[in-house]
């Protein structure tokens, strides 16, 4: 073993993860102490109403992410790993498994339902109507559309990866097995 490698094991044993990932972390403290520099505290905060100030708003993103969302879809995932058979055991007969044509198609939807929920629950609507001269009555219709567009691009991506890598099984099985017929004499 190398000295560079040793040293790199250590670090990486140390620490939890290569040296790049550590120099992104800093980075991105760096921008995040400038940022908050330049802006200003006074900025990010607001002492006539708390509850509109940044820093109330990206704390409770924190929390809300972190300690909740994510150990829920955490073990939402999980339970669709275990449910959809995410394992080489249990991988369809083609050998292709069913869970991120699951999951892909999931994460757009929730995605889209956090940028547009405002106007999916019609939140807001007269102050959006008066902004825009229009009523949020289209974006509900409009993301369930959207929504079943994206699992149904899933389901058909998944089919036709079914059928080729079936294909695929086909014509191997096929070249391995001896030619069993006699040739005439």
């Amino acid at each position: 073993m190398t000295a560079r490698s040793t040293g790199q094991s250590w670090f990486r044993g140390a620490y939890g993860a290569g040296p790049i990932h550590l120099l992104g972390t800093l980075a991105a403290l760096v921008l995040t102490a400038y940022t908050v520099r330049v802006v200003g505290l006074s900025e990010l905060w607001n002492p006539d109403v708390w509850w509109q100030s940044i820093l109330v708003w990206f704390l409770g993103a924190i929390i809300a992410h972190d300690l909740i969302l994510f150990p829920l879809y955490a073990l939402a995932d999980r339970l669709a790993q275990r449910g959809l058979g995410a394992g080489s055991r249990s991988r369809s007969r083609a050998g292709v498994s069913a869970l991120n044509y699951v999951r892909i198609p999931i994460i757009a939807v929730a995605l889209l339902f956090l940028l547009f929920f405002p106007g999916i629950l019609q939140q807001g609507a007269a102050t959006y109507t008066d902004a825009t001269g229009q009523t949020q009555e289209p974006f509900l219709e409009r993301w369930l559309l959207l929504s079943a567009g994206i699992f149904t691009f899933s389901a058909v991506a998944y089919a036709i990866r079914l059928i080729s890598a079936s294909r695929l099984n086909n014509s191997s099985r096929a070249a391995a097995e001896p030619d069993t017929q006699q040739a005439p004499r």
